[in-house]
């Protein structure tokens, strides 16, 4: 007997969903397998480019290591020790362990740790939003107080609103100031723009310039030009910036009339720190300080722009505030060539905003005293929120696509603490170094076999763009999308989602009727379609529910395979955006006066003459943050070996020779490494890339080798930036020794 056996091959326009620039990509698939991955040459925006991450996506997709069925801790096993179960047992004994630990010590005991994932996750961010909303816990945390979350807090201060990421101008400027990105690497964190090598490009080759400010020639400043600055002394360098337009009458006084208030304030702090003053901490000549502003200010259209080398020191907030104010100073906010608002095509985080779940200093924390932003607060108090006993400590705890104990501070010590809570459970690809402590690993669908619309960051570029996707695959194995589990999760808990706590609690006994009807099973429930619909209708390109013709529904995008060019970004938005009462930007906010306190208290501080150097971070091409490290692909050749770039002078001087090994101290922790040096970092400096010294359930990151950076870093509430609660990961004080 013969069967024939056909070969069903398709290909699907989607896009990647791993980093900002959400690059259009075309997947082949074959009888339901993926094939490749490939960039998609008739995407509008991206049009054909992608980087080697995304190409490599297949091998994490295909992964034998990924986690692809339920997976329970082993009674009494050491960490990484499971044994597979179905998704009733562990669904029926999470809910039950859950309900436990919400009757014994209240709602408020149960958090949530989300990694960056998530924020391209639109149906994950909003369900386990809506899963902690129920249970009415401040216990959130994020990868955003190692990354961007004082960058929100900077637009809160200024405009009134946390929702609105400014962005460059890059199709129109004149001048690009850029301070602490390296775009040639990341793709343009903070501002979507797929091809910006090419964007940055075209502003030379039109006359104008890049400046790059970063202690270490990065590979944007080999390409452009490039200010060589001492670590964590952007400050200093912003403000001696704006002493001089002071100084020199070079400030658009008819922008900052229209536009600001507070502006006297601002300009009296700044005059403390004239260049002539701050060159002994920044390492920049007072002269080329002086030329700098003086280019800033003549520039036809100039935009400043800062990313995670400025949102990661002791003064981050302080400094995204002047990068704004720079901009404003010199008469470039909110004008074609300058820095831009952006129009979210799905508003969710300005929805959350006004509906009062994404806040700033809404709350404060336990332990520290932080204030929440967007409605976490810093991973640098977690472990302390798990081991400090009574009312409101940590007992119970949801990982979401998140590895803290690697990409946060001190994760010998939050492992520790992690052994402490009733219950832990994860949601991932992977058992990774964090989950390893959990109760429960629960296997995630990936960006491939999940429908999507971008809307974290997504509004933060000159091309607006917005796109539906639909999945490319069947989930793998048993694997779930997150806000499925969530959803089942709060049925079998009794947590109604999208109710107050208040309510839920008075609804108790008719839900518990309603659960016994005979079709209580088959009564509609709602989905994030609905929710991102309604969003999309609401928003500034949306239908307004048939009330503007020719806008924006769900429907309507689905029509569009590769999505929709929403018209060119526009300045003249300020009005709009600005929140306060008063109507303008306020560049003395009351937050900042201690900040300019610390920032006197640090010029006069003396360096610790047991750690003189500076250790800065550095993104990788072919890394991403700690999660795609089992790719074969991105793990071949010299990206393999974990290095600190180290001056030749500060090596000799230690011992340390090229490829030998060094051994890194704080006065938090110590790691050990291979040197190489290099003259791309300044004197005094060394750069090592984050996210590695793997020892989880993945066999090719853990050969990979490598040492975890922030096992360097401090909790010491004194060392957590108090506005937005950012982790020290750029400046760490250090001292290196040849092993």
């Amino acid at each position: 007997m013969f069967q024939y056996v056909t070969m069903s091959t398709r290909t699907v326009s989607t896009y990647c969903r791993i980093c900002e620039p959400l690059c259009g990509m075309v997947a082949t698939v074959e009888d339901g397998r993926l094939v490749s991955l490939a960039p998609d040459r008739e995407h509008p925006l991206s049009q054909g480019y992608a980087c080697p991450k995304g190409l490599a996506f297949p091998e994490i997709q295909a992964d034998p290591e990924r986690v692809l069925h339920p997976l329970r801790r082993v009674a009494g096993g050491a960490p990484g020790e499971f044994e597979q179960v179905s998704w009733d047992e562990a669904l029926d004994d999470i809910a039950a362990r859950l309900r436990g630990v919400v009757d014994e010590h209240g709602g408020g005991s149960v958090g949530q740790f989300f990694g960056n994932p998530i924020g391209f996750n639109v149906k994950a961010a909003v369900w386990a939003g809506a899963f902690m909303g129920a249970l009415g816990t401040p216990h959130q945390y994020s990868v955003g107080s190692q990354d961007i979350n004082s960058r929100y807090v900077a637009s809160r201060l200024l405009y009134g609103t946390l929702s609105q990421v400014p962005f460059p101008d890059l199709p129109h400027t004149d001048f690009l100031l850029m301070i602490g990105a390296n775009p040639l690497v990341s793709r343009g964190s903070g501002v979507r723009a797929p091809r910006v090598k090419e964007h940055l490009s075209d502003i030379v080759a039109r006359g104008g310039r890049v400046v790059v400010v970063d202690p270490r020639r990065s590979e944007t400043a080999k390409a452009f030009e490039h200010v060589s600055v001492e670590p964590d002394s952007d400050a200093f360098l912003l403000a001696s910036l704006i002493a001089v337009l002071a100084e020199e009458d070079l400030v658009d006084h008819d922008a900052v009339a229209r536009q600001a208030t507070g502006a006297a304030t601002l300009l009296a702090a700044v005059a403390a720190y004239p260049p002539e003053v701050t060159e002994q901490r920044t390492g920049v000549p007072a002269d080329e300080v002086r030329r700098l502003a003086r280019d800033l200010a003549a520039a036809p259209r100039a935009t400043v722009y800062g990313r995670t080398g400025s949102c990661l020191g002791r003064h981050a907030t302080l400094i995204s505030v002047l990068i704004d104010a720079l901009s404003l100073l010199t008469g470039n906010l909110d004008r074609q060539g300058g820095t831009l608002f952006g129009n979210a095509a799905v508003p969710l985080e300005e929805m959350g905003e006004k509906g009062g779940n994404l806040t700033y200093d809404a709350t404060r924390s336990r332990v520290g005293g932080f204030p929440d932003v967007l409605g976490t607060y810093p991973s640098a108090i977690m472990a302390d929120e798990i081991t400090t006993p009574g009312e409101g400590s940590l007992r119970a705890l949801f990982v979401l696509a998140g590895n803290p104990v690697i990409t946060g501070p001190d994760g010998d010590g939050l492992e520790r603490a992690l052994e402490e809570l009733d219950l832990m459970v994860a949601l991932d690809l992977y058992v990774n170094e964090t989950n390893r402590h959990a109760d429960y690993v629960l296997p995630a669908a990936t960006w491939l076999e999940r429908a999507d619309v971008p809307f974290a960051i997504a509004a933060s570029g000159p091309w607006p763009h917005v796109q539906y996707t639909d999945a490319v695959l069947d989930p793998a194995g048993e694997a779930r999308e997150e806000w499925e589990v969530f959803d089942e999760l709060s049925r079998r808990a009794d947590l109604p989602l999208f109710l107050p706590p208040a309510l839920a609690r008075a609804t108790a006994p008719l839900r518990r009727l309603a659960r016994r009807l005979p079709l209580a099973d088959r009564l509609p429930r709602p989905t994030p379609w609905t929710v991102i619909d309604a969003l999309l209708r609401m928003g500034q390109y949306g239908d307004r529910f048939g009330a503007r013709r020719g806008g924006l529904r769900l429907s309507e995008l689905k029509r569009h395979p590769r999505g929709l060019m929403l018209g060119p970004a526009r300045g003249d938005r300020l009005a709009e955006v600005v929140q306060h009462p008063h109507g303008r930007v306020d560049l003395a906010p009351r937050q900042l006066a201690a900040e300019w306190d610390r920032l006197a208290e640090a010029l006069r501080r003396e360096p610790d003459p047991a750690y003189p150097l500076r250790m800065i971070g550095l993104r990788e091409m072919r890394s991403q943050n700690s999660w795609m490290h089992n790719s074969p692909t991105l793990m071949k050749g010299r990206n393999r070996t974990h290095t600190a770039r180290i001056h030749p002078e500060d090596a000799a001087e230690a011992g340390v020779v090229e490829g030998g090994k060094v051994r890194i101290t704080s006065a938090d922790g110590t790691i050990d490494t291979v040197a190489a040096l290099t003259d791309e970092v300044r004197r005094g400096t060394l750069a090592v890339p984050h996210g590695w010294g793997h020892q989880g359930g993945w066999t090719t990151a853990n050969a990979a080798g490598g040492a975890n950076t922030n096992l360097l870093t401090s909790v010491r509430h004194e060392d957590v930036e108090f506005l937005a609660g950012m982790t020290l990961l750029n400046g760490i004080p250090v001292a290196i020794e040849a092993l």
